[in-house]
């Protein structure tokens, strides 16, 4: 076998891979398959891609390379064949809160070149075209007039104001000029009355004839000198035309900037409306928001920012209450106006406060700044999005007034281009603005101009299109995509750079996408391969592994049962596989059943007229007591419908208090919510912000094995608290690296770099902490541990088995108890979530939310999280999934499809009932791909 031909990895041991050697096809689409955690990523990732990049860097010299970071080698024992290579991950594609589809793709960069270039400005107050000339062009105007027609060539020196021009005419003598043009008709300068409204020079007088087009262009040149710009042509005896070099308004006179690129860029001063800066809206605190019942006290609830009674407001509330002799447990409409001022606008007055709050104490001296100032700091300084989603729970979001919410000023906003202006455009779904760039035809010297950058628009639109993100808008927020949406746009914009002869490594790009749209996407990675690419793609999808040109099945367990190739071939050799439980899913041996009956509803939700997004006064009866599955293609206004109108609609309705809060500008109305005694939405945020949290201390279990620890002999003896063996506290924790088990060396201007800590060898405590052992085991060997060796070991420890087989249940058992929150994927963090649920026993009847469980599932792990969701079903509570996967859809007791398509082509429920009942609605994508199934 030649190298040229192949990726050969020889014994790799990277995380849990058991010695691994394989060659990889070069040239082709391989896909890395198997059950979560049994070691896909560690092959493809943390061995392929980081051993491409690192041998690409260290090719380069040792100046580029100071700024590139530097990998360490994984553990392998030689790769060859080897391309340079590229990963393309779902980590969101731009942290900047200003970036957009457009702007990330370059299409908005293409289309701020064309619309400086050969966009036409029209006046912003009268709507006339403005247009500037260049002296060639101005005389080539002149000369479409018959010969023998008389011209007077002017520069303008006054106009529109009364005047004297006693010492202007004799400036304009001393240069030697003898006429002028002055209110209409041209007379000798000698003849000029005292004042005038509009005083123009005469340069020049011509007859329209052969050869005079070299004097022509010299007076029209002395005339624009001589005016700042400006030349005003007498054609005739009555005629004035009048030109400029610049953009300058018919109207007022105002001069205008010249159009160029910074002009029509939010980012800019130049371009970004003058009132919001750029922003496109004006976010305010407001009080009625916060005030959720006047009729109760502020201890009972009544302010929704003072409910927390150990907060640091709360106390300082507390403190300036018991100065000025104020009952906080009145009504909040009784008490004082006085004090109600300080308490929302605040005071110079010093108080002094002392109170515990976070167990710690606080005592200090200082004036009030009254609340809705303390959140607007905090709302300015924070640098959690979840901190700054929940102030804005307060807040009333108002489009700029000025620009209407488009963040430009407006002469950007005047420049056209087909009557369309640059945000007209950033507005259109990726399809429509793609349609409207084919139609653009423009002429002479502009269609020159404008032809490269139209076609490298065009083609970047199609890219998008055909990795199926044709629903999306130019300037939507890239903050808001999803992992799949940033996946398949960094895609796009890979195609889009036509590279041969590179690796690309991607993580499930088929994320977030419907059934219909995943063939799009399989062609795209096809034309990557067919450029001369080798495609690794790490994926779980049926039709992408069926379309592949080679499999790679790992397994054949997750995390130490895992770490082997359990086969590998093509798909006819897969198949015959008999080891692989892919091959048994791919031929219909193994399967994941369709329940015998559906369940029928007593009980519904019903949801009039939601407003949101796309959503087109939608109108839902969500059945209760059953699975309920929201479907439709990306960007048919799923997660509107559920994350943006039916929960916080159900949340205001259950928690009465809270009625206020959630404004019902984006409904009509709700009715059934009495029939649920509370909702929770189980989604892919981060279980935690820092590298603090983990598995462990999310789910409540490292707060049982603290105190197991601190309850040893040993510990007793020496006197050990439960506190003792936490790391995040002084005293049993390692100094050296505080309790991280790592250092965080900064290197300036280069990334920060993580070492081990050499005191404590990573296991983040000091070695008094580590010599308490239980079964032989310190808490730092807890910690390492995998939540299925945990299981065992702390099967006869109650309600720390509970929690540990819960997880176990939802496909969790290969990751580590001590796993850092910020390296689990969005699908570990929600399956985490659901296991606290399934280990809770909660009363009365509650409604679960989930977004695409499925998220890096196999099918295998498919099937044991659907158990645990129908154990949920089972024990009387109700679950709503939005969801792409046919296995979930076809085990759902009821469908809700939106579509027919994404974007503003969608937002209308396209068919609803039994998945039997979906199968069967004429124009369901859902359903057309379910009726192959059941």
């Amino acid at each position: 076998m030649s190298n040229n031909k192949f990726i050969d990895i020889h014994k790799a041991r990277v995380h849990n891979l058991k010695n691994v050697s394989i060659k990889i096809p070069k040239n082709t689409i391989t896909v890395v398959t198997g059950p979560s955690g049994s070691g896909k990523s560690s092959l493809a990732f943390d061995t392929i891609y980081v051993e491409g990049q690192r041998r690409y860097i260290e090719s380069l010299s040792s100046y580029a390379r100071q700024f590139l970071g530097q990998y360490q080698p994984p553990e392998v024992e030689s790769i060859t064949g080897l391309s340079p290579a590229i990963a393309i991950d779902q980590k969101s594609s731009s942290r900047n809160p200003r970036s957009t589809v457009g702007t990330i793709t370059e299409i908005y960069d293409y289309m701020r070149v064309l619309f400086a270039r050969a966009g036409t400005l029209y006046d912003p107050t009268s709507g006339k075209e403005i247009r500037r000339y260049t002296p060639t062009q101005i005389v080539r105007e002149l000369l479409k007039n018959p010969e023998k027609t008389k011209l007077h060539i002017m520069a303008p020196i006054i106009s529109g104001k009364k005047v004297s021009l006693k010492t202007e005419i004799t400036k304009y003598q001393t240069m030697g000029f003898v006429r002028a043009y002055i209110d209409g008709e041209v007379i000798p300068l000698d003849d000029a009355p005292a004042k005038a409204d509009s005083f123009d020079i005469v340069i020049d007088r011509v007859l329209l004839k052969d050869g005079i087009e070299k004097r022509l262009t010299d007076s029209v040149e002395h005339a624009l000198k001589l005016s700042n710009g400006i030349v005003n042509i007498l054609v005739g005896d009555d005629e004035v035309l009048s030109f400029s070099e610049k953009n300058i308004s018919p109207t007022t006179g105002e001069i205008y900037p010249d159009l160029e690129p910074r002009l029509f860029s939010f980012n800019s001063p130049l371009g970004a409306c003058d009132t919001c800066n750029g922003i496109g809206q004006k976010k305010d605190f407001e009080l009625n928001l916060m005030i959720t019942d006047e009729n109760i006290s502020i201890l009972d609830g009544a302010i929704k920012p003072l409910s927390k009674k150990n907060s640091f407001l709360f106390k300082m509330v507390q403190s300036i209450a018991n100065t000025e002799k104020v009952d906080l447990s009145k009504p909040l409409k009784s008490l004082p106006k006085s004090f109600t001022k300080i308490l929302f606008e605040g005071s110079k007055k010093e108080y002094k406060y002392k109170f515990s709050s976070d167990s710690s104490y606080y005592e200090f001296s200082k004036s009030f700044p009254g609340i809705t100032s303390w959140f607007e700091r905090k709302y300015l300084e924070s640098t959690s999005e979840k901190v700054r989603k929940d102030l804005e729970e307060f807040m009333n979001i108002k489009k700029c007034s000025s620009c209407n919410g488009l963040r430009l000023n407006e002469i950007a906003l005047s420049t056209r281009i087909l009557k369309k202006n640059i945000m007209d455009l950033s507005e259109m779904d990726i399809q429509s603005a793609y349609d409207f760039f084919k139609s653009v035809s423009l002429k002479g010297e502009k269609k020159v101009i404008a032809e490269k950058l139209l076609k490298e628009i065009e083609n970047r639109l199609l890219f998008l299109i055909n990795v199926g993100l044709d629903y999306l808008t130019i300037n939507r927020s890239a903050s808001t995509l999803s992992g799949g949406e940033s996946q398949r746009i960094r895609l796009a914009t890979q195609i889009g750079s036509a590279l041969s002869g590179v690796l690309y490594v991607l993580d499930e790009p088929s994320i977030g996408l419907h059934q219909r749209d995943n063939d799009r996407l399989i062609e795209t990675l096809k034309s990557l391969r067919d450029l001369g690419n080798t495609v690794l793609v790490v994926e779980h999808d049926e039709d992408t592994m069926r379309e592949a040109d080679y499999i790679i099945d790992i397994g054949p367990g997750a995390g130490v049962h895992g770490g082997e190739i359990v086969a590998e071939g093509n798909l006819d050799q897969i198949l015959k596989n008999k080891k692989s439980i892919t091959a048994k899913f791919l031929s219909g041996e193994l399967g994941i059943e369709i329940p015998s009956e559906r369940k029928s509803f007593k009980n519904f939700i019903e949801l009039k007229k939601a407003k949101h997004n796309n959503l087109k006064e939608v109108s839902i009866k969500l059945p209760l007591g059953g699975l309920v599955c929201i479907t439709g293609v990306s960007g048919s206004g799923k997660s509107s419908l559920v994350h943006e109108v039916l929960v916080p609609a159900i949340k205001t309705n259950i928690v009465k208090t809270n009625r206020s809060l959630y404004r019902r500008s984006n409904y009509h109305s709700i009715i059934g919510t009495d029939h649920l005694k509370s909702i929770i939405e189980l989604d892919q945020s981060p279980i935690g912000r820092t590298p603090n949290s983990n598995p462990a201390t999310y789910s409540g279990l490292f707060d049982e094995v603290r105190k197991l620890y601190a309850q040893t002999s040993e510990s007793q003896v020496r006197g050990y608290k439960q506190g003792r063996f936490s790391f995040n506290v002084k005293g049993g924790r390692c100094e050296e690296c505080e309790g991280n088990g790592v250092k965080k060396i900064e290197m300036h201007f280069l990334p920060d770099v993580y070492i081990t800590c050499s005191e404590c060898q990573g296991s983040r405590y000091n070695n008094e902490t580590l010599s308490v052992l239980y079964k032989g085991k310190n808490i730092a060997d807890i910690l390492n541990m995998s939540i299925e060796e945990a299981s065992e070991f702390f099967q006869n420890h109650k309600k720390m088995n509970r929690i540990l087989s819960t997880m176990v249940s939802v496909g969790l058992g290969y990751i580590k108890l001590g796993q850092s929150a910020t390296t689990l994927s969005g699908g570990e963090a929600q399956r985490l979530k659901l296991s606290k649920e399934l280990s809770k026993t909660t009363k009365g009847h509650c409604l679960y939310v989930l977004d695409e469980p499925t998220t890096g599932l196999h099918f295998q792990d498919i099937k044991i999280l659907l158990e645990a969701v129908h154990s949920l079903v089972d024990q009387g509570h109700s679950v709503l999934i939005i969801e792409h996967n046919l296995d979930v859809i076809k085990t759902a007791d009821y469908i809700i499809d939106l579509g027919p398509e994404g974007g503003t082509k969608g937002g209308q429920i396209i068919a609803e009932g039994t998945p039997e009942q979906v199968a069967k609605t004429k124009g369901s994508y859902t359903g057309k791909y379910l009726k192959r199934l059941l």
